[in-house]
């Protein structure tokens, strides 16, 4: 008798397999969860204490039943839209985030076809590319003015604010620009580079506060704008430009300042060589960014589509990596907590505005906007991630950093 070979699947067939099998189970799994519906929800939300229709603050009160089956179906970015269409409310929205971010609640809704097209985007494609750095901006950046004028400081700072000895949110951003001047230890003269520098609230504050002269770059036509138009009277320049196609002059010290959450795990180390180019061997580059505690590719489907296309939340890990043989990291200050501060301080500034915003805007950008803002104060307060300052230098300081706080 000839022996029989039997010939073994390829590692290429086997993955295959495994994909269709994980696939197949996914399906399954969300159908029975939409035949389920109220049931499932209603026992994934009690994992956190959370009441469907009940009396605490935290507890959703559903107004049409297809809240259940959009979130089954679409994850949380269902879950998001429901509540911008009116299909569900909550007394305390931060509170009943805060509870479900904390027990994970999220991971019960992974298996929807939103999110894991999200995520293999995320692995396969640069999303974070020259040609596609704009869409944040004309989703966020670009809206009007006003909306940011209703909800941040009087500096337009979209970024935490450093709390320690603040009262109001106008203190906690002063305090925060100038903790970064601190750090870097700017001077009257000095140059300064802002990669993504927003409306201009620190290049503004160097320079009317320290006497800095200041270039700041953004992705942003409307920040420009509105940069030229308040600091017209001080050493400050701003311009439409991608950080990868910038091409000034090297400077005394390079600030960021919540702008490296657009960059994207595959552009990081594209984004620090753009540093090291332009910055002086003996000068500082301050790093103020929200950080994951786990990495992963993609930020919530939700905030993706209507809040940050594109975005990408480093690790430290991550931002550590980036910078071998760039920089050398003199110090790192987490104040995540204080981002809880700041989003609640621009909720309740939002808020007083609400009804001069509805009329302008609409009630579901109303909805959406504190959606987002109580979404992630709840994530910070519950320490699901962070936020904080990396002082970096060329060559290393001889002798150390001497931390500011």
């Amino acid at each position: 008798m000839p022996e029989t070979h039997v010939q073994r699947p390829s590692a290429i067939e086997e993955r295959g397999r495994l994909a269709v099998q994980a696939t197949l189970a996914a399906s399954r799994s969300l159908f029975s969860r939409l035949f389920a519906g109220r049931r499932y929800l209603c026992e994934l939300f009690a994992k956190a204490g959370i009441t469907v229709d009940g009396t605490n603050p935290w507890d959703p009160q559903i107004r049409d039943e297809r809240f259940f089956t959009r979130t089954i179906a679409r994850g949380t970015l269902g879950m998001g839209e429901s509540y911008m269409d009116g299909e569900w409310d909550c007394a305390a929205l931060d509170q009943f985030f805060d509870r479900a971010i904390s027990a994970r609640l999220g991971e019960g809704l992974s298996l929807t076809v939103p999110r894991m097209v999200l995520v293999a985007s995320a692995r396969i494609r640069n999303r974070q590319n020259i040609r596609r750095a704009t869409q944040v901006a004309h989703t966020h950046y670009d809206l009007p003015t006003d909306i940011f004028e209703a909800t941040y400081d009087r500096r337009l700072t979209a970024s935490c604010g450093y709390w320690k000895d603040a009262a109001t949110l106008d203190d906690a951003q002063e305090a925060k620009l100038d903790l970064i001047c601190r750090k870097i230890g700017l001077k009257e003269g000095d140059t300064l580079l802002d990669i993504g520098c927003g409306w201009g609230s620190y290049i503004g504050f160097a320079a009317e506060r320290y006497g800095a002269h200041c270039v700041g770059i953004t992705v942003s036509s409307p920040q420009v704008e509105y940069i030229k138009a308040r600091y017209a009277q001080l050493p400050v320049k701003a311009l439409v430009q991608d950080y990868r196609n910038y091409d000034g002059p090297k400077v005394d010290y390079i600030v960021s300042v919540g702008m490296f959450e657009h960059v994207g795990a595959k552009n990081h180390r594209a984004y620090f060589e753009c540093a090291r180019r332009h910055i002086k061997d003996n000068g500082l580059f301050l790093l103020h960014t929200i950080w994951e505690n786990e990495r992963y590719p993609a930020i919530d489907p939700w905030q993706d589509k209507y809040i940050f296309p594109n975005g990408d939340l480093p690790s430290v890990g991550e931002i550590t990596s980036a910078v071998e043989g760039l920089f050398v990291v003199e110090d790192v200050h987490n104040f995540g907590a204080y981002y809880d501060n700041t989003l609640s301080a621009w909720n309740e500034q939002f808020q007083s505005h609400r009804a001069e915003m509805a009329r302008k805007h609409g009630e579901r950008f109303c909805r959406m906007w504190e959606y987002y803002l109580l979404q992630n104060a709840a994530a910070f307060r519950c320490r699901h991630i962070s936020a904080g300052q990396f002082v970096l230098s060329p060559r290393g300081i001889r002798g150390g950093y001497t931390s500011v706080r």
